[in-house]
Parts: C-alpha cells; structure tokens; sequence
C-alpha cells in the first residue's frame, strides 16, 4: 500500500518572490515536496529582502493569504528597520515578525510536521507553538548557527544578550523533534549543545543548487556591458556585503592585483563602508542584487569566484552559493576555516582552492595562481560542475525531509 501523502506546515522567514537565498532553498523544497504529492501551508514573511522594506505592491496590510495549487501561503508583515547595523531594532523585528507568524500559523488543523527555518532563532519558539496547536512535530531547519556567527564577528558583545540568545537557542533545539543542519561542521555544533539523549535528533542535510537554472554560461555577459567592465578577467564575489564576510581583505587583494577587476555583487550592512574604502580602487566594481532570473547571467560574469568567511564561521554557516558556483562551472577560491565543509567540498569536487580566513598573503598567492593559469581555473570549474551534478539535487533533498517526517510520525 503506497504511503499516504503528508500535510506540512512551514514556517520561514523569506519565500518567493522575495530574494533571499534561504527563502530560494525553502521555495524549491516546499515546490518538489507538492510535486511528491503532499500539501504543504507555507506562514513566511511579505517580500522584503532586497532593501530591508516591503517592496512595492506588497504595502498596506499586515497580512496576506493566497490559495495554491499545493496548499497556500500566508505572508504577514517583517517589520524591517532600514538602518541593517541597528541589532537591537532588527531583533526587535525578528520577534515581532515571529509572533505575528506564530498567531497565523494556528489556523488550518492538524498537521503531520511543523518545519521551521532559521535564522531568526526566535522560529524555534514560532515552531514549538505552532506543534503544540497543530499536533504535527517540530523539524527545526538551521541555516546559520546563532548567535554564534554573530559573536564570532563581533556584531554582539553583551554579555546578557549573548546569554539570552544561547538559552533560547538550547530550548529551541529541546523543543524539537529533530534538528537539521547543513554540514557536519553544524551537527556537531549544535550536538555540543544538547543533552547526550538528545543528540541523535541532529540531522545533516543539506542545501541543493538547481543544476538546470544555473548552467556554465558565456562570460561576455550583458552585465559586464552594464557595468562597463570589458573582457578582462573578473574576480567576483557574489551575496551578502555583510560583517561576516572578509571583504575588507578582497579589497587588499584587488590594491595588490591591479591586472584583475573585482566585482562585489550584492548590497548588506558593510557595503557603504567597504565602497568608501574602495574609492581609490579604480578596479573594484560594485553592483546590487540582480532579480533571480539573472543569477546565471552573474555567476557566469565571474572568472573566479570568491567565498570569505572571517575565521570561527566556518563551522557556524556553510555559504550555500558555493554549491551555485559550482554549478555555474566557474572555480573558487574559499578563504574559510580549514577541516570545514567548503574545504572539504573543494577537495572531493576539484571545483577551487581553500586557503586560511583571514590571510592576506595567502589569499593573494592562491588568487595570483589562479590567474596566471587560467585553464587551470578553468579545468577546476568543470570538475565542480561535474561534482555537483550528482551531489545536490532539489530531488534528493526533498526527499531527505519527506524521509526524515515519516520516520517520527508513523505514516509509512
């Protein structure tokens, strides 16, 4: 007898059409768990991401409900503050926004699972509620680890707000029926944190890439012609300009590698300053975020892709858009803790180089090489290209979460 299909309700910050990277995971996984025939009500946030407010068309209520073919989606309003270095009011934010999504979550009945997306850690508690109405256990998705992340870079130093956030993080992941992370690196992270009973709930499973959308695509990009770059060789990083990346060594990089252009592609709290520091640069280029559907064409702009990670994050967050980079053939070059799974992804795919966070010399010698052998770079590429294929598929991991369901809610 075939396994009936699941009801799921999932709760997540950003959902298409909003931009965010984690709102494209979680879109793609709801889409492929509806095309396994389960029903799927999704509570997230109205499109906000590209500049921090409501973006236009989305105004004037502070909720929004649709049918779909699959189940529905209810967006209620993020409260965004526009100042992105302002901590304590994006806080204030995350918890307006998760309780405004833990009151709408409540309606609909039973459920099968309560999948919860974080950051913000404040789903966790959103989840618990939502599974303590609707009955179905809780799957507590980590995307970065909080606040981790946020204390290592230095973004939080109080000592009471680290500690309040460290509580609520231990009960969240109490709370849950089963945890899951990204890596190896995360699991291990976050296991540290519970009680040895506990710790089997901690899943890896990670991020996909759409290996049909992102395609190794011409480098002589509209784009570049947008940007007045030429066909010269770019340097490209690509994502959020923010205090977690090492971006400031990116532009040490470009003051030492004049040969090469850099373009950083993507906005964040950091840009305004880093652009300021970049203003003597005349081979440094900024651009803001591109709607999805040029995401190839941006990914294909670059010759070499850059992925830096200040040194401590790279066992609290795993950059999802190096699995995009790889799909789009193009090499890395990661600058990011060693023993963590970017290195390790690099060295089983031949898809880049790794070198240690937070090293100028070594970054610039890595890059260097890179350049003065571009089939070199270019043969990595090709390797990634090939690695990812089979390795991250939207398939497989949907069905990894249709699996992991099952195996606590006795419906097999």
């Amino acid at each position: 007898m075939p396994d009936r299909p699941l009801r799921l309700a999932v709760l997540c910050p950003h959902f298409a059409p909003d931009t965010a990277p984690t709102g494209e995971v979680i879109t793609r996984i709801v889409h492929e768990l509806a095309t396994l025939g389960h029903e799927l009500h999704v509570v997230t946030a109205l499109p906000w991401y590209r500049e921090h407010r409501i973006e236009a068309g989305w105004q004037g209520r502070l909720v929004r409900r649709e049918v779909t073919p699959w189940g529905s989606i209810t967006r209620v309003h993020p409260f965004p503050g526009t100042d992105k270095r302002n901590l304590l009011r994006r806080a204030f934010g995350f918890a307006g926004f998760s309780a405004l999504a833990g009151v709408t979550s409540l309606r609909g009945g039973r459920v099968d699972a309560v999948i919860a997306m974080s950051p913000p850690l404040t789903m966790g508690l959103t989840g618990w509620v939502t599974h303590l109405v609707r009955r179905g256990p809780l799957v507590f998705n980590i995307q970065d680890v909080f606040p981790d992340a946020a204390v290592e870079t230095g973004a939080i130093t109080n000592r009471c707000v680290i500690g309040v956030a460290r509580r609520l993080e231990r009960v969240s992941y109490r709370r849950a029926a089963a945890v899951t992370v990204l890596s190896d690196d995360l699991r291990d992270n976050v296991a540290a944190k519970m009680r040895p009973s506990l710790r089997s709930r901690v899943h890896v499973i990670p991020n996909f890439v759409d290996t049909e959308f992102i395609t190794p695509g011409n480098r002589l990009t509209p784009l570049r012609e947008e940007l007045g770059i030429g066909e010269g060789t770019v340097v490209l990083y690509a994502g959020n300009v923010g205090f977690s990346q090492s971006l400031e060594m990116v532009l040490a990089a470009a003051r030492r590698l004049p040969q090469a252009t850099f373009l950083i592609n993507g906005d964040g709290a950091a840009r305004t300053t880093l652009q300021q520091s970049a203003a003597d640069l005349p081979n440094v280029v900024f651009s803001g975020y591109q709607p999805k559907e040029r995401v190839p064409e941006v990914l294909a702009t670059g010759d070499i892709h850059l992925v830096p990670l200040k040194q401590g994050l790279g066992r609290v967050s795993v950059p999802s858009k190096t699995y995009s980079i790889l799909a789009a053939g193009r090499p890395v070059l990661a600058a990011i803790d060693p023993g963590t799974e970017v290195p390790r992804m690099l060295a089983a795919s031949g898809g880049g180089v790794a070198v240690p966070p937070d090293d100028e010399d070594a970054f610039v010698d890595a890059l260097r090489d890179l350049l003065d052998h571009p089939d070199r770079a270019a043969a990595m590429g090709a390797a990634g290209r090939q690695w990812v294929l089979g390795a991250a598929s939207p398939a497989a991991v949907a069905s990894a979460y249709e699996r992991l369901v099952r195996s606590f809610t006795d419906l097999a």
